[in-house]
């Protein structure tokens, strides 16, 4: 057996203290660790439960949300404001994992999940360099039907698990954290790093930073927001691509407009360029279709994904049209 020390936070600022240690974890649900854990992934010598730390949902000032990161799924998918407000946020965490794993699973912990490729949790029979750095890929040559499209690298192709994360970079959410440094914010899309030559690594943040919580800022026309999922079977299946989309329309025009997508990147991606084409454009097929082909004319398919490029443009299409649709 493994020695494992816990120890449970009485608050933030003993969290981050505690977990600044070497081969230190934070443990919310633990739905994605203990995994880990398990196929010796994934090997901390200390745990340091924060559980019940920050697990409010509260107004801003600003017309926004404050999202503790202990907040458990259910409760976030589940709150009356998020389904009012930000509908998509909701339908994302809805779309994601069982009932029994949304009720243990932390806010936190979901952005935090690594990456679900089957090569990495493949300990014994496969270079990965996400769990060994320098050792190879083997996704590169292999079956790479859910791999990335986008913003891979020679070292990774491994993409991003989580739904709600999609639709939080949708929303222009902001990070909270707490580190050894002190307390700091960064936008939500800064939060995950594209692999480069250190695939490793998933995320900016610093040894012992503790996310505190999530800030949804005021977005009206987030009310007309939704997300919808491709997966290969109808539950407890992560994405082969997802749509995370809020849209205004005026006059027959896109006013403004939000999207993100899912299982097509080592992150959840920002369409940027989508977003660019589309504002001001008149509300048509054709429209969504040439902005997804800019979005998507950088895509690096793999032997087995090149579907994903269509399936992503079919996707949008659906999810815009009925957005527009609802808008008018």
């Amino acid at each position: 057996m493994t020695p494992l020390h816990y120890a449970r936070a009485a608050d933030v600022g003993e969290a981050v203290r505690l977990g600044s240690a070497p081969a230190t974890a934070y443990l919310g649900g633990g739905t994605n660790l203990i995994d880990l854990m398990r196929e010796t992934v994934s090997n901390p010598k200390a745990l340091v439960d924060v559980t019940g730390l920050s697990d409010a949902i509260d107004e801003t000032d600003g017309g926004g949300l404050m999202i503790g990161a202990a907040v458990r799924n259910t409760a976030l998918a589940e709150h009356r404001a998020i389904r009012t407000r930000y509908p998509v946020l909701s339908r994302a965490i809805l779309a994601g994992a069982s009932p029994q794993i949304r009720n243990m699973a932390t806010v936190g912990g979901n952005l935090l999940q690594r990456t679900r490729c089957t090569y990495f949790y493949d300990t014994e029979g496969s270079r990965c360099n996400k769990r060994t750095p320098g050792n190879g890929c083997d996704a590169q040559s292999g079956f790479n039907r859910i791999h990335a499209i986008l913003g891979a690298s020679d070292a990774c192709v491994a993409t991003h698990p989580s739904d709600m994360a999609v639709a939080l970079a949708a929303l222009d959410a902001v990070v909270h954290v707490r580190g050894v440094n002190g307390i700091r914010t960064l936008p939500f899309v800064e939060l995950h790093r594209l692999p480069g030559d250190q695939p490793e690594i998933d995320t900016t943040l610093a040894s012992g930073d503790l996310i505190t919580a999530i800030e949804l800022p005021a977005l009206p026309f987030a009310a007309h927001s939704t997300y919808r999922k491709v997966r290969d079977r109808a539950s407890y299946a992560f994405a082969l691509v997802s749509v995370a989309a809020a849209l205004q329309v005026e006059d027959g025009h896109i006013a403004d407009i939000r999207v993100a997508f899912g299982g097509v990147a080592h992150k959840p991606w920002r369409a940027r360029t989508l977003e660019a084409a589309l504002h001001g454009s008149p509300v048509s097929e054709a429209a969504f279709r040439d902005a997804a082909a800019a979005e998507f004319a950088e895509a690096r398919p793999l032997r087995d994904n090149g579907f994903k490029i269509e399936l992503a443009t079919r996707t949008l299409v659906a999810v815009l049209g009925d957005l527009a649709g609802a808008t008018s």
